[in-house]
């Protein structure tokens, strides 16, 4: 992620831009050093056996590149990703704790155990492992039978655990996903799409960096018996740090695949591939695609004007407009002089106005595509006037309508 702060110049020009109209504003000034010379890009390299894919940007969340990003299919054992993410969240609210002793019912032994069509985990029935054990099991050797145990441990039940993961997936704007289990394994209603699972898979890498982490040991050992990490990516690429492999009849081959160059992170998902090898080689295709074309900037900081407004029987004249989170954007490498931003905002501003207080929007555009945007903010509040500022504002008000 090459985030080009020395962009002062660059920083300027789109905050003059903004202030001075609603509409997009002139191309800004390259920054220094000047940016690469525009790189034509090749169509993505679309896997030819998949039913669904997209590659995103971590940093910014835009798609680089899919197809049938929205399909709802099911989602095998990339499913337990969601799993790891409720089970982390649940342990920062101090609902469970990785020390719990998780017993390995023998409904979860059962159902989850050999003979299924999918795999388990080893932890012996009706007795008790770490909870922090259980899940990289879970994670590292898909084990559907820990994941069933969990859920249990978690919630009292699996379905009661489902009816989590589902809640979880709405806050994660997760709408095209409807979980029935905590594993994966072939279920009527139990679906998710290659777009909301890349929404997963970023979800996790930021909020949770410390459980996302079991998805990159390589090998893990239960008992006498050890078991490798599915993602072949592993081995082969070691920018590659997770995250899930997923098969079902069902399903076909999936792979939920991220990986870090620098500081530039992406996230890769393939549903419904033909094989292990070729859901791995066009993930990794895909992944380099994505690092070799495109770059990541950051435009706005978190709390700095970005433009200011006058303020109508306020206190101050003014108010400072800036962006609550960081603003990132992916675009083409050498395409960077080539963003057009703009701004919305209403006409007239009054006083009182709050610190943080959602103003307007601001956009970025590329080609005349809004290819980002985020809310802008009041930087600080702006108190109400005295009674005689407020008359007059009230009279110039009037007067220029």
């Amino acid at each position: 992620m090459k985030f080009r702060f020395a962009a002062a110049a660059l920083a300027t020009t789109f905050a003059i831009g903004l202030a001075s109209a609603q509409s997009p504003a002139p191309a800004p000034a390259p920054a220094a050093p000047a940016a690469p010379a525009q790189v034509s890009i090749p169509p993505a390299p679309a896997p030819s056996t998949s039913t669904a894919w997209v590659l995103m940007d971590y940093a910014s969340g835009q798609v680089l590149a899919g197809e049938n990003v929205h399909l709802p299919v099911p989602p095998a054992s990339i499913t337990k990703v969601m799993t790891s993410y409720v089970l982390a969240a649940e342990s920062r609210n101090g609902k469970i704790s990785p020390d719990d002793q998780v017993m390995m019912s023998e409904r979860a032994w059962r159902e989850g155990g050999a003979g299924t069509d999918g795999s388990y985990s080893g932890f012996p029935v009706n007795k008790t492992a770490r909870l922090e054990d259980m899940e990289k099991g879970m994670a590292v050797q898909s084990g559907n039978d820990a994941a069933i145990a969990l859920a249990e441990h978690a919630a009292g039940s699996q379905e009661v655990f489902a009816e989590l993961m589902n809640s979880y997936a709405a806050r994660l704007g997760m709408k095209d996903s409807h979980f029935v289990n905590a594993h994966g394994l072939t279920a009527e209603g139990h679906l998710s799409s290659a777009y909301d699972l890349a929404l997963l898979g970023r979800a996790f890498v930021r909020d949770y960096p410390e459980t996302y982490a079991y998805n990159k040991i390589k090998e893990f050992t239960v008992g006498n018996i050890t078991q490798p990490n599915r993602n072949q990516l592993l081995w082969r690429d070691p920018s590659v740090d997770g995250i899930k492999t997923g098969h079902t009849s069902a399903a076909g081959y999936c792979l939920m695949s991220s990986a870090q160059r620098g500081d530039q992170r992406l996230i890769a998902v393939l549903m419904g591939g033909a094989s292990e090898k070729q859901r791995a080689n066009d993930s990794l295709a895909l992944l380099n695609w994505g690092f070799r074309f495109f770059e990541t900037h950051r435009l706005y900081e978190a709390g700095k004007a970005v433009t200011a407004q006058h303020v109508w029987k306020g206190a101050s004249r003014e108010v400072q407009l800036g962006v609550a989170e960081p603003l990132l954007v992916s675009v083409p490498r050498g395409r960077y002089a080539d963003l057009k931003p703009s701004m919305d905002l209403p006409k007239q501003l009054v006083a009182p106005i709050t610190a943080g207080q959602q103003i307007g929007t601001v956009k970025v555009a590329l080609d005349g595509k809004i290819i980002a945007e985020a809310p802008l903010v009041a930087v600080q509040a702006v108190e109400e006037g005295g009674f005689f500022r407020r008359l007059w504002d009230a009279f110039m008000m009037w007067w220029k309508s």
